[in-house]
């Protein structure tokens, strides 16, 4: 008995660029449908393509599945380094009579495709029922898949249902280059084969692969996997996600300030669903997710929803993670941190991460936290400084100073009930005083504002503006 898990699945990028928002989700359904199955995951890199893959592509594609938490249950697989193999199960194919070398030249290749495409049927090469002669010993040629000529290719797709090819459709296609190079279609079968894949999980526009490569299989007597093409990435118009969009590869998301388990979540929902649940864990997922419940429509990235997902997940992160991916993003905005400003930030920010969706959005929210003083405040500002808005705030710090506890809730009360024995309206000193700590950085209620700034940097800021006048 076979000591493989029931469940195989495999993600294969091809290594031309960046790793996609929409590869990224194939990723994710193949690893939730391994975990959900008990299976394994793999990951193979499809860079037969020399002139096209390169090497900074190939570490982008690993970065991105590493940050969004997705790791292969064995080393990955590289295609190219596999041609050998590619080339032993096409001479297969040759000695089964399933395939043939074609000496056509790339002109009457071209000829014969203008031909079929006019007739209305698939490319077929003279060669395909004819033996060679000592004229072609020095020829350069190609071989071909020799596929049926009538009858159907049936794919049972688990996401797309039942789908019928015509076989005169289906070229008799390249399997081995002059160069001796396979193509992606052979290449593909044979990989999937040695790797034990049991289930294929990609985008819709590989459907019609999907009936090449099942002939392939049925050629070289080797078992098909499961097929599940399920539908691309549409851009919240309803048009097929481009740049125009915005962020499309992982590391655009990453370096926006969303975090991975957000992602991670977001991206379970295209497409897929559990009820209404639009929050839940990694667990959940992986209990309730089945490839067989994936929806055949595209679906829609909604900017606004994973702004929701991000916001609920950065909430909940560890303020510590919190601080240093925020110190991360202002160092990449050229601010960089003294030692007391980042201490101080770092004692506020669980106060202050329920204050932006994003990394980027909280980089901007505690500003005033990281000010350096003296703070420089503008006219509108100034305005608010009146002498008897200064006489009243210097009573207010004298009883800031006085206070034995240091929190948000208590501060907040602190304000109210100064007010009241004032007798005013919060309004007569708020305004001055939040300009005052803030220097008109957005900021949350002045409760929370002291508590973010902590006694010392409070009463500091306080006496630099009403100890004298700006």
């Amino acid at each position: 008995m076979s000591d493989r898990p029931a469940v195989v699945t495999r993600f294969a990028p091809s290594p031309t660029g960046y790793l996609h928002i929409g590869g990224a989700r194939t990723a994710l359904f193949n690893w939730l449908f391994a975990r959900h199955t008990g299976g394994k995951f793999l990951v193979r890199v499809e860079d037969t393509d020399r002139e096209r893959s390169t090497e900074p592509a190939v570490a982008a594609i690993f970065q991105g599945l590493d940050w969004l938490g997705l790791k292969s249950d064995a080393e990955p697989v590289f295609q190219f380094a596999r041609a050998d193999r590619h080339r032993e199960a096409v001479m297969d194919l040759v000695a089964k009579g399933r395939a043939y070398r074609c000496y056509m030249t790339a002109a009457e290749a071209d000829a014969e495709r203008e031909q079929a495409r006019a007739e209305g049927r698939a490319l077929r090469s003279p060669w395909r029922d004819r033996m060679p002669g000592p004229a072609q010993d020095a020829m350069p040629y190609v071989i071909r898949f020799k596929g049926p000529l009538d009858g159907d290719t049936v794919v049972e797709d688990l996401v797309q249902g039942t789908v019928r090819f015509a076989n005169r459709d289906l070229d008799d296609l390249v399997l081995l280059r002059t160069d001796g190079a396979p193509t992606y279609n052979l290449a593909v079968v044979v990989d999937d084969h040695d790797m034990g894949i049991t289930h294929v999980i990609r985008g819709d526009d590989h459907l019609n692969n999907a009936a090449r490569q099942s002939l392939i299989y049925e050629a070289l007597d080797f078992a098909k996997p499961a097929f599940a093409h399920i539908p691309l990435i549409h851009g919240p118009d309803g048009a097929k996600l481009s740049k125009r969009h915005g962020a499309q590869a992982v590391g655009d998301f990453e370096a926006m300030g969303y975090l991975p388990e957000a992602l991670r979540n977001y991206l379970a929902r295209l497409g897929w669903s559990h009820g209404d649940d639009e929050i839940f864990s990694d667990a959940e997922a992986i209990a309730w997710f089945d490839i067989a419940d994936v929806g055949k429509g595209a679906a829609r990235l909604d900017w606004d929803k994973l702004a929701h997902v991000n916001a609920h997940y950065l909430k909940a992160a560890g303020s510590e993670r919190v601080f240093d991916l925020v110190v991360t993003a202002l160092t990449a905005k050229g601010q960089g941190l003294e030692a007391e400003p980042a201490a101080r930030l770092k004692l506020a920010m669980p106060l202050l991460q329920d204050r932006g969706k994003t990394i980027l959005e909280l980089a901007d929210q505690v500003q005033f936290v990281i000010a350096q003083r003296p703070l420089a405040l503008d006219a509108k500002a100034n305005a608010l400084l009146t002498p008897e808005t200064v006489t009243r705030l210097s009573r207010l710090k004298a009883r800031l100073d006085g206070t034995e506890t240091w929190n948000a809730p208590d501060l907040e009360a602190l304000l109210k009930d100064f007010a009241q024995d004032e007798g005013i309206g919060f309004g007569k000193f708020g305004p001055a005083l939040r300009a005052i700590l803030t220097a008109g950085h957005p900021s949350p209620d002045l409760g929370r504002v002291l508590a973010a700034l902590g006694p010392k940097e409070s009463g500091l800021r306080m006496d630099d503006k009403l100890s004298h006048s700006d």
